[in-house]
C-alpha cells in the first residue's frame, strides 16, 4: 500500500503557480534541446545549451549538484535508462537519445523528460517511442482526484503490455514540489486499487520507462548511468502535473501545445 496521506504536500495556487513557471522553462528547454539533436552533437554541448537558456529564463538548474551529479541535464542514449552524465559521446544516426531537465524558480520545481531520435531509426524503436510517449498520456489521464494512485500505475502499464513492451520497475514517479522528490513514489506498474488516494493539490511527476526487451537494470561505475542489463533500447517520457477537481493539469507543456 502506498503511504500516509498526511505526508503528501498539497499545493495552493501560489504554490502551483510558481510550478507552471519552473515548468514552462523546463519546456522551453527541451524544446531548443529537441531542435539541436543531430549527427555529431555531443551530449556535453546540449547540457551547456540547457544550462544557458534555462539560467537566461530565470531558472536554476535542479540537477546541478543534487546529490554530487554534475551536469545541467541528464543525457541517456539507446541502452541508457535515466541518468546518464552529459559527455564528449557525440549522437550517430539511428541513436536515441532521453533528455532530462528540472528547473528552480522562486523555490519550486518542474522536472520532464522526452526521448529524441537521431534522423531515422528502426521501427521497432519508433513503436517504442510511441508506446512510452502514449503510456505518459494514459497515465496523466488516470490522475484524477478520488482515484487510487494505482491508477495512474495501471495506466502505464497497460499500454506497455499491449505493446509488448517491458516496464522497468526499480524506477518510477514521484511527488515534487519545493523538493525535487516528494511523496508519494508512483510505480510505473501494478494494480489499479493499490495506493493512496489522489487529492486536489497533488503535484506528480510521472515517468514510464519502458524498454523492447527486458526490465532488468543495472548502474555503471560512474554511480549514475542506468542501464538495461541486456543493452535493449530504453525510452522515457515525464511531465510534472497537478492534480485538481477537473483532472491533471501538465505543468512542464508549452503554453503554444
Amino acid at each position: 500500500m502506498g503511504r500516509k496521506q498526511s505526508v503528501v504536500p498539497l499545493k495552493g495556487p501560489e504554490e502551483i503557480e510558481r510550478m507552471r513557471r519552473a515548468g514552462r522553462i523546463v519546456a522551453q528547454v527541451l524544446a531548443e534541446l529537441q531542435r539541436h539533436v543531430r549527427p555529431g552533437v555531443t551530449t556535453r554541448q546540449l547540457d551547456k545549451m540547457a544550462e544557458e537558456l534555462l539560467r537566461d529564463l530565470g531558472g536554476v538548474p535542479s540537477f546541478k549538484g543534487y546529490y554530487g551529479y554534475p551536469a545541467t541535464i541528464c543525457a541517456s542514449i539507446n541502452e541508457e535508462v535515466v541518468h546518464g552524465i552529459p559527455g564528449p559521446r557525440a549522437l550517430k544516426p539511428g541513436d536515441i537519445v532521453t533528455i532530462d531537465v528540472g528547473a528552480i524558480w522562486e523555490g519550486y520545481q518542474g522536472d520532464a523528460a522526452i526521448t529524441v531520435p537521431v534522423g531515422e531509426v528502426e521501427p521497432r524503436v519508433q513503436a517504442l517511442l510511441e508506446a512510452t510517449q502514449k503510456a505518459l498520456a494514459e497515465g496523466i489521464s488516470a490522475a484524477r482526484a478520488g482515484r487510487p494512485l494505482g491508477a495512474i500505475s495501471h495506466a502505464i502499464e497497460s499500454v506497455a503490455k499491449r505493446a509488448g513492451l517491458a516496464v522497468v520497475r526499480e524506477y518510477g514517479g514521484h511527488g515534487i514540489g519545493q523538493k525535487m522528490h516528494e511523496p508519494p513514489n508512483v510505480p510505473n506498474w501494478g494494480p489499479a486499487h493499490r495506493g493512496i488516494r489522489l487529492l486536489a493539490g497533488m503535484t506528480l511527476a510521472l515517468e514510464p520507462m519502458l524498454t523492447l526487451c527486458k526490465a532488468q537494470t543495472r548502474v555503471l561505475d560512474d554511480r549514475w548511468t542506468v542501464v538495461t542489463v541486456d543493452g535493449c533500447p530504453a525510452a522515457h517520457f515525464e511531465h510534472t502535473i497537478a492534480i485538481t477537481e477537473d483532472g491533471a493539469e501538465i505543468l512542464t507543456r508549452l503554453l503554444e501545445e
